[in-house]
């Protein structure tokens, strides 16, 4: 009976699956064919005399590690909001805590903490080398972002032993993990993890000097012209997401940091590429900056994991970069952001769908979704993102209910499944954007016969006016309002108010006036500020059977 339950629901599955693949490119799709009949290849021996260290210096130094990466005193590490100790033996498999654990266990961020002697670092390395030979960590994300860590301890001063014996370990399994990389680049996902692949390998043969370290830098064409692709001329990254922008941009800092350490091994070309590239997603990272300085959340993004966008700024004017620290109204028109702007509100708005087409897993049902901050305090807010493993936290994160935007008749905007999947797609339009404080933009569901939901933004100095329409049949509409949880909140008859406390005395008060068309309530549901972190926060809910036109003013009263 089993087989057969199976057997219906692998059936019932076939138009998703068929909705997801269709969106697939040729090689990546044959490269899927070929992970699943065959998996990832072994790990390789690299050919050749043992590599040595071409730089000895960075051209200045790197980025601490981001926050999520914490020291708990002595050798006890927290790590995603996991915690774990590097005596006693590390657990290489992780099979308790998610891949995503694991590939992090592996990416080795933790060595790089100021707290760890260098001999407890130099245990953890010789562990790794000595034992894990195969598994998680051979995988080509875990790989490239190791490559990127071991390379950075190699050349700041005092992070490892003055050991050359544990040095000449670390250069041979680099160039073993070089060599595996080169041959096992993931075509089959794309996006982030093909763009990293592409760093870490000239990053290896920019800082070690061996048989194979041309060839590992011949990679910088694939690397550019996958910049191309990845990077929009807006300058956002392709996936939307601005913790993967900023992850990325942190790679790409550090590999024009090894081109200006010695500019004699870097390819012709690709140090002023680096540079107008990094300017460009700098400037799109100030645009999802809000007042208080951290990102926005939309699409899979959470504080913590990359680096702050002022930390970034920091060290591209370091590099020779400069940019603009703070973001005024404008759109990024290809990457499909808009963001309007008076002296009391910043409201920041997705109008577009899930993307790129051929691999959107970190995509959210966020269209027509925004965050507002009111005097620099974040107001209205994301979900965020709590974990990647299958379940209700990672479906509740990708809703369309999660986020400030309207379902209709309970359908998800995108056919999101599993974990990283999506099938159906909606169609969303910016239609209209005035840079004196409008805009409006429409999105369509992905199922047949979808209504449309037509969304006006007004931010003015007197307040935020958000107008609704669904255009079309609908037997009810849910228009939710998530409310950052600084903020209490009390619903009123027709209006809410919200109420900021510090130190004890109210010092932000709020009003959201609200229409009667629809049926509100105040409910507390989860917000996922950090992964492995779930706090409560208040979420303003109305509810209706249509929605001809619902318009919600927010105004700062004191």
């Amino acid at each position: 009976m089993s087989r057969i339950r199976a057997g219906v629901e692998g059936l019932a599955r076939l138009p998703t699956l068929v909705r997801t693949l269709v969106h697939l490119r040729p090689a990546q799709a044959r490269a899927q064919i070929h992970h699943l009949l065959f998996g990832l290849s072994a790990p390789r021996k690299a050919a050749g005399s043992p590599a040595s260290l071409a730089i000895t210096r960075p051209h200045t130094p790197f980025l601490e590690p981001p926050r999520h990466v914490q020291s708990m005193g002595g050798t006890r590490i927290e790590l995603l909001g996991l915690h774990f100790d590097l005596t006693g033996g590390i657990d290489w498999a992780a099979q308790d805590q998610g891949p995503l654990f694991a590939y992090h266990l592996h990416q080795h961020e933790y060595l790089r903490l100021s707290a760890l002697r260098p001999g407890e670092r130099a245990k953890v390395l010789t562990d790794w080398i000595e034992n894990h030979s195969k598994g998680t960590g051979w995988d080509p994300h875990p790989i490239s972002l190791r490559l990127l860590c071991w390379g950075k301890m190699l050349i700041t001063p005092d992070m490892y032993p003055t050991d050359a014996g544990l040095r000449d370990e670390m250069l041979r399994s680099m160039a073993d993990q070089l060599e595996t990389l080169a041959q096992g680049l993931e075509v089959r996902l794309q996006a982030n993890h093909l763009l990293s692949n592409l760093v870490a390998l000239v990053f290896g043969g920019l800082l070690l000097d061996g048989s194979s370290s041309a060839a590992w830098r011949d990679h910088s064409k694939l690397l550019l012209r996958e910049l191309d692709a990845q990077v929009r001329p807006d300058g956002g990254h392709e996936e939307r997401s601005p913790m993967y922008h900023s992850l990325l941009l942190e790679n790409l800092l550090d590999l024009l940091n090894l081109c200006l350490a010695k500019p004699s091994r870097a390819p012709i070309g690709l140090e002023s590429r680096l540079s107008e590239v990094v300017a460009r997603m700098l400037d799109a990272l100030a645009f999802w900056t809000h007042p208080d300085g951290r990102i926005a959340l939309f699409a899979d993004s959470a504080f913590d994991v990359a680096a702050e966008p002022r930390a970034l700024r920091d060290y591209a004017k370091r590099l020779g970069v400069d940019s603009v620290a703070h973001s005024g109204p404008g759109i990024l028109a290809q990457t499909g952001y808009l963001r309007l702007c008076s002296s009391e509100f910043d409201l920041i708005a997705s109008v577009a769908g899930p993307a790129p087409a051929h691999q959107p897993g970190h995509a959210h049902c966020d269209a027509l979704a925004f965050e507002l901050s009111v005097s620099g305090v974040r107001f209205v807010t994301d979900t965020g993102l709590f974990e990647y493993r299958p379940g209700a936290r990672r479906d509740r994160a990708r809703a369309t209910a999660s986020h400030s935007t309207i379902q209709i008749d309970g359908a998800e905007q995108a056919e999101v499944w599993a974990a990283h999947r999506v099938g159906g797609r909606p169609r969303v339009e910016l239609t209209a954007w005035d840079e004196s404080g409008s805009a409006e933009a429409t999105c369509r569901g992905w199922s047949r016969g979808a209504a449309l939901h037509r969304r006006f933004f007004s931010v003015q100095s007197d307040g935020v006016t958000i107008v609704d329409r669904v255009e079309g049949p609908s037997r009810e509409v849910r228009l939710c309002f998530p409310i950052d949880p600084v903020w209490q909140v009390e619903l009123l008859s027709d209006r809410a108010r919200a109420t900021r406390a510090s130190d004890g005395e109210a010092n932000g008060l709020v009003e959201i006036e609200l229409t009667r068309d629809l049926e509100w309530t105040l409910e507390r549901q989860p917000y996922y500020p950090r992964f492995g972190c779930e706090v409560e926060r208040f979420v303003l809910v109305g509810v209706g059977a249509r929605c001809e036109e619902v318009t919600t003013r927010i105004r700062r009263l004191a």
